[in-house]
């Protein structure tokens, strides 16, 4: 974990995320050349999304669906959860990503049980990347068990990391016009915490470019940067861009691609002990994901083996998601990069 003697603070950060691009290009590349080099990592993985029936209400949210009865609803029982993951494994994938919705009839033996099913499926060396926070959180409310029960159970199943949503913004007031339904952000904070007290690392992430400012994502940065001050258990941050399509945001539509990259730089300048910043291809597109590696970020995720649709139904650039890795080997050498392959945990794979 990396942390500058001399850390940008709020005004500090403020003034660069409004000031000269070139200048804020240059600093946060020289973070990154400093780590990395020319790298730029991956990994191959897929996506399980078990359902998109959800009880919460996001208005920025284009996948969720209100019951099983509704056109372009999904709910998959265990069976075919099997079925999907023998579909879309393929040898030398080393990481299965779960998430998905929360459902108003499942229950928590539900949840643990596609642990355990996909960890007795695939190989021991693929890593089981599962459930948000918001996920995690309703599952101790219904078990009636707490947070660190939930987590041990399902660890003891078979899972190895957590991802990063349900973060969205951390301001209460935003927060409250765009999921006022959804847990809050301390209790996302605090399910992170936990699971890095029980060894399972994780990523963490903002949903920006919808109703926020910039001072509301500068203040959400260094909250992160604080809890990674503490456990030291977040292993990359990944800025989600609001995508409009299908949900009651649209009207507002979307930021700029110069916003999305001054949102990458001002992430790897302020989040100084996270280690990665990740640029997600399927939401940003193969093109500026690639460009936002000359803004401070160094991993474009994964092959996803086009096994996502949170982002497609939102209108993303990338309707079918699927990168194969001599197509990123070819757009990282033509850009003057390299990839390398990683597994979940950034250890390198030859």
């Amino acid at each position: 974990m990396k942390r500058n003697s001399n850390r940008y603070e709020f005004d500090q950060l403020m003034d660069l995320y409004s000031g000269d691009m070139v200048r804020l290009r240059s600093l946060a590349f020289a973070e990154r050349d400093a780590r990395y080099g020319k790298t730029i990592f991956f990994n191959r993985n897929f996506h399980i999304e078990p359902s998109n029936v959800c009880i919460h209400k996001c208005s920025f949210c284009s996948y969720r669906r209100d019951s099983e009865e509704q056109p372009g609803a999904w709910s998959m029982d265990l069976d075919q959860i099997k079925d999907y993951c023998l579909q879309k494994y393929r040898e030398g994938i080393t990481e299965v990503h779960i998430v998905g919705s929360v459902h108003p009839e499942r229950d928590f033996d539900y949840y643990r049980s596609i642990i355990s099913l996909v960890r007795e499926l695939l190989p021991k060396e693929v890593a089981i990347k599962a459930y948000s926070a918001v996920e995690i959180e309703d599952m101790s409310i219904s078990s009636g068990l707490n947070l660190e029960q939930v987590l041990i159970r399902l660890k003891e199943a078979g899972l190895d990391a957590l991802p990063g949503g349900g973060a969205e913004i951390f301001d209460s007031y935003i927060r409250n016009q765009i999921c006022p339904d959804k847990l809050s952000a301390e209790h996302y904070l605090e399910v992170h915490r936990t699971a890095h007290k029980l060894g399972i690392s994780s990523n963490c992430t903002i949903l920006f470019g919808h109703i926020e400012k910039r001072e509301h994502r500068i203040a959400h940065l260094l909250a992160l940067r604080e809890l990674q001050d503490d456990t030291g258990g977040f292993s990359a941050f990944i800025p989600l861009k609001y995508s409009c399509a299908n949900n009651s945001l649209s009207g507002i539509g979307e930021v700029s691609e110069e916003e999305v990259l001054r949102t990458i730089a001002i992430s790897r300048l302020a989040l100084d002990n996270i280690p990665h910043i990740k640029a997600y291809w399927p939401m940003l597109g193969k093109r500026t994901s690639l460009l936002a590696m000359e803004y401070g970020a160094d991993d474009m995720d994964g092959t996803i083996e086009d096994s996502t649709k949170i982002y497609s139904m939102a209108g993303s650039e990338e309707q079918r998601p699927v990168l194969a890795v001599e197509e990123l080997r070819e757009l990282a050498s033509v850009s003057g990069f390299q990839i390398k392959e990683r597994d979940s945990f950034y250890r390198i794979i030859s």
